[in-house]
């Protein structure tokens, strides 16, 4: 008998224009996710201030994509037909969707003949700020004997199956619009992290240059970019914002004349890829007289599911703590590193 139970964790998003306020605060009341010195009480408070205003003014954006988040469907879709591919139950957690936390600690806690939860997070490079965050929320709220159960893949950013799964879906969408490597510049964008988080030890710029890497070998004929791209707040984030590259791309296109803006961190497609890519930063290109395209996201294609399956079978496992990030405050790199690399978008 298999004694393994599968876990498949991500964000969450609004299921509705009325959830919105509530995923916001989640969201941002998370100190993984916006980091303050302040005392907790008195981040959640200002924060849930800023979440609610915020809602207010997103909630437009969220019409215009169909009134919700796509990603809460996906990862229940994802994790039924991966469920399949494996003859098991595929468990999912929400991270910033509260309302389904009560019924998912009760499963997850009811499985005491299981042996090892394997964990499974729809961010194929790690941050603390995304797979850390979920990590952390699991060691408060579920028991220690079900934390020790737990074994993370903790990220797959160069991983052969995640890269051939790229690989196709943006090669199935060049060969659908018709677009030749050689006329084409491939913009991979990355949702952004500020600079700090990197200089005090996440992984995650690293790991998204990697995936980059593979996936640039794979197009020779294109000329391929990293951006990272929805900053939020007046510190300084990692470089080049996707926006600035999108408003200055005539400039280094080399007389291209298609774009296509692949999301290189989202496995699913939402607000920041559905608005933000499709609405912001295409309309941008656009006005340099070049096409313009958005790549969707792997959501829920074929070889994504089989991807998905595979790497909950062969990955090995991380234990939870493993995960959770150690508040040092020091920068890792030398000095005046993370300035350099500030400047000029690029690793120290």
């Amino acid at each position: 008998m298999d004694n393994t139970a599968y876990l498949l964790v991500n964000f969450g998003g609004p299921r509705d224009l009325n959830e919105i306020e509530e995923f916001l605060i989640s969201l941002l009341t998370d100190q993984e996710v916006i980091r303050t010195p302040f005392p907790a009480f008195f981040h959640k408070l200002l924060f849930t201030r800023v979440a609610k205003k915020r809602s207010k003014k997103i909630a437009p954006d969220y019409e215009l994509i169909g009134g919700k988040s796509p990603i809460y469907e996906d990862t229940e879709a994802v994790a039924e037909r991966v469920g399949k591919r494996l003859n098991a139950e595929v468990i999912t957690f929400h991270r910033y969707l509260p309302k389904t936390h009560a019924a998912f600690i009760k499963k997850l806690e009811s499985l005491r003949d299981v042996q090892r939860i394997r964990v499974f997070p729809m961010f194929p490079q790690f941050s603390y700020a995304t797979t850390g965050s979920i990590a952390l929320w699991f060691s408060k709220h579920l028991s220690a004997v079900t934390v020790d159960k737990l074994q993370w893949i903790k990220s797959y950013p160069g991983q052969d199956s995640y890269i051939d799964s790229m690989d196709r879906c943006l090669r199935d969408f060049l060969n659908e619009k018709g677009l030749k490597e050689e006329e084409t510049v491939l913009l991979f964008s990355a949702h952004g992290l500020p600079q700090r988080f990197i200089c005090t030890g996440d992984d995650y710029e690293k790991e998204c240059r990697l995936s980059f890497q593979r996936l640039s070998e794979r197009f020779p004929g294109a000329l391929a970019r990293l951006s990272f791209q929805s900053q939020f707040g007046k510190e300084p984030w990692i470089r080049p914002y996707t926006a600035e590259v999108c408003e200055r791309m005539s400039e280094w296109s080399e007389g291209r004349k298609n774009a296509v803006v692949i999301p290189l961190s989202f496995t699913s497609d939402h607000i920041e890829t559905l608005y933000e890519i499709e609405e912001l930063y295409i309309g941008s290109i656009r006005k340099s007289g070049m096409q313009a395209y958005r790549c969707p996201a792997l959501n829920r294609r074929e070889d994504w599911i089989n991807t998905v399956a595979k790497l909950f079978q062969d990955s090995e496992g991380m234990v939870n703590a493993k995960l959770i990030r150690k508040d040092t405050g020091k920068c890792c790199r030398k000095p005046g590193a993370c300035k350099l690399a500030q400047e000029r978008g690029s690793p120290a």
